[in-house]
């Protein structure tokens, strides 16, 4: 198979997106990319992110391609979740307590910065409406991340989110007590959960 007609595959395959560091990965080289692009087989989504010309673009993957280390949390993650109906108005990511954060924030990104073992702590592949696998944190640390008073979540999204939780059949209680006495939330955490269980 030609390597171009193999970067096609790839990206058939991953829901219509290719990424550079998949073709260096498989050992062809970047270059190709651009070829694909100048002949119309592709279209370049964000740096290094690369899509089919009938594939809708994927601004959850174009961010996390471009921000690596970010991870969606709060309100962006209880979309991903399932956990809310409204539509985040801005992406929120968390990052490393070492990462300069001057770049997420002028894309507009909302940014937070977790030191370890905080900022792994909960970390999962999620799907994203257009079908692809981003990195978010759970439902379990996201619940325990909007109860924090410097996130200044709306009380309303609060409420709702636990709501939602409450009707899931994977809730794992033991996980989000264990997450928050870690975030220090446990009295909060304990007065929706005494409503809601």
């Amino acid at each position: 198979m030609k390597v171009t007609q193999s970067i096609i595959e790839m990206a058939k395959e991953n829901n219509g997106v290719v990424t550079a560091s998949m073709v260096s990965d498989s050992g062809i080289s970047r270059g190709i990319l651009k070829y694909l692009c100048d002949k119309g087989k592709l279209e370049r989504s964000a740096r290094g992110i690369y899509i089919l010309p009938e594939t809708w673009e994927d601004e959850f993957v174009n961010l996390q391609g471009r921000f690596k280390r970010g991870i969606y949390s709060q309100e962006t993650a209880l979309f991903l979740l399932k956990l809310t109906d409204r539509t985040p108005a801005e992406f929120h990511m968390t990052f490393p307590s070492t990462y300069n954060l001057s770049n997420p924030k002028a894309e507009g990104i909302r940014c937070s910065s977790s030191k370890e073992p905080y900022y792994s702590m909960g970390i999962c592949k999620i799907i994203t409406p257009s079908r692809n696998i981003v990195s978010s944190y759970n439902a379990e640390r996201t619940l325990c991340d909007i109860l924090r008073p410097r996130n200044h979540v709306d009380i309303s999204i609060v409420s709702d989110a636990f709501k939602q939780y409450a009707t899931w059949e994977e809730k794992d209680i033991p996980l989000l007590s264990e997450y928050g006495k870690a975030l220090k939330v446990e009295q909060k955490l304990r007065a929706y959960l005494e409503v809601l269980l």
